[in-house]
């Protein structure tokens, strides 16, 4: 269940589940169930306040209401607008709820108990202002349990921003499948603990709607990282070369290197200058170590077919030299990560870099360097989605758009959100260590998409393993515990 639906999309499933002989308000019961059993379950007690809006997701609170007083609990239901007013489903379970109906004003809310928050769900297409506003303001002072249906109301389903008034949530019961909000962030964090609630919706209408956009998941990429077979040998496994920066500079890269390494490559050679060769071989022992020089130049290691990956950019400079091997390793048609200094190189230039890229490709830019590439396309407020996608579109390759939401796209439109990073990987290296990572795996054979997805998910497993003090060469070391216990 990792497809993420648009706010469109869930309403489409609603409509083809209808036409395949489900009854529109057998959806909404189920919808009213599920909100009522977060409710029961929740860790608080005390009485139960229903807030109800004027559309389908008041009708979910109606049921839930009518549910949780059966059950015996203490509720109390409120309308924000006029109940006479109500059309269909809703209508119908406001009329089967057979109670009070009290009108939903801020000074009603106690703060001493539940609130479940059924006003606006996902199809909220307007920031919320003057009375509900007021009223949600009074919820979030409450101090209340609050459990909201579909979405905390005030944010918006298909943006992962949020308006400047909206619902905090402890808990968000929502339907069939996730909606963009309810895994990107900021959004994500007001949502609490999400419930995923099946309403009776077959799978089936999936096959219709054709969502292109999933939850990152090992399922999602089930052959990865390879397992190597008795008879696989060090260059089988991949040959992952890193472009090594200046002298004082080689931490980045040797990062990366040894993050290859444990992340299933064979051989990683890094790529440097005669002074930082010196460095890096002070301090490395599996990594192999190549000086560049007037015989010894990239495109002579390149020349080496077993060459299958490369990494540039990590504290590589962002001048010139930058620029040429790039371009120079593009000539080869060698599947690349591109990160850091590797794409700020290209500010200036961004078509020439577009020209060399396909989707053996993939780009690592966090917001700051995605903005310097895509400056028409770093407005923060429009969906991450739909940014992604157009970067990847344009630019030919994969795009990973990094965060703790990261975004990975590809240039037909298909997307990943991944959700399992913790916030200790906001450390210096973190970075450089994924792009390690996903050159292993593109190293062994793997698409863009499926490298970068995939290499993303253990990047962020591995943050979790080393929890609280990490730093990036932690997650390297934890990679390990990962590959043996997680996948």
């Amino acid at each position: 269940m990792h497809e993420i639906l648009s706010v469109k999309q869930a309403y489409m499933a609603d409509h083809l589940a209808e036409g395949a002989g489900i009854e529109s308000y057998a959806l909404m019961l189920r919808a009213g169930k599920a909100l009522a059993g977060a409710a029961l379950a929740a860790p608080h007690g005390g009485a139960i306040q229903v807030l109800c809006g004027p559309g389908a997701n008041g009708g979910d609170g109606y049921v839930a209401a009518k549910i949780l007083h059966e059950a015996g609990r203490e509720v109390s239901v409120y309308s924000f607008g006029d109940v006479a007013r109500l059309k269909g489903d809703a209508a119908r379970a406001y009329l089967d709820w057979h109670g009070a109906v009290i009108p939903a004003t801020p000074d009603i809310i106690t703060g001493d108990g539940i609130l479940i928050d059924a006003l606006f769900g996902a199809g909220l297409s307007r920031p919320l202002a003057n009375e509900v506003a007021a009223l949600v303001q009074a919820i979030n002072a409450s101090g209340a349990y609050v459990i909201s249906a579909d979405l905390p109301s005030g944010i918006f389903g298909d943006n992962g921003t949020v308006p400047d008034v909206h619902v905090r949530a402890r808990e968000t019961v929502t339907f069939f499948r996730q909606k963009p909000a309810h895994v990107l962030q900021p959004s994500r964090e007001f949502c609490g603990q999400i419930t995923l609630a099946d309403i009776g919706i077959p799978d089936q209408v999936l096959g219709e709607i054709q969502p292109q956009c999933f939850e990152n998941d090992p399922s999602l990429w089930p052959d990865l990282p390879p397992f190597p077979s008795v008879t696989t040998h060090k260059y089988s496994r991949g040959h992952v070369l890193v472009r090594c920066g200046a002298a004082l500079q080689t931490g980045a890269a040797r990062l990366a290197a040894r993050a290859a390494l444990r992340a299933g490559a064979g051989l990683v050679t890094l790529l440097a200058d005669a002074d930082a060769a010196q460095v890096c071989a002070a301090h490395e022992t599996e990594v192999m170590i190549t000086s560049r020089d007037t015989k010894n130049t990239l495109e002579t290691i390149l020349s080496d077919r077993r060459v299958s990956a490369a990494v540039i950019g990590p504290a590589g400079g962002v001048d010139a030299a930058m620029r040429e091997d790039v371009l120079a390793i593009r000539t080869h048609q060698c599947p690349l990560v591109l990160d850091a200094d590797g794409i700020s190189a290209f500010a200036d230039t961004p078509d020439q870099l577009f020209a060399v890229l396909d989707e053996t490709c993939v780009l690592t830019p966090h917001e700051g360097e995605f903005a310097r590439l895509f400056p028409d396309l770093a407005d923060r407020s429009h969906s991450k989605i739909v940014r992604a996608q157009a970067a990847a579109k344009r630019a030919g390759c994969v795009m990973v758009l990094k965060g703790p939401d990261s975004v990975i796209a590809t240039p037909d439109g298909r997307v990943i959100i991944n959700t399992n990073a913790p916030p200790w990987l906001a450390t210096a290296g973190s970075g450089d260590v994924l792009a390690g990572i996903i050159g292993a795996l593109l190293g062994q054979g793997a698409t863009g998409f499926a490298a970068a997805a995939c290499g993303v998910w253990l990047h962020g497993a591995a943050g979790a393993v080393c929890g609280r003090g990490l730093i990036a060469g932690d997650l390297i070391e934890a990679l390990p515990t990962v590959l043996n216990t997680q996948l």
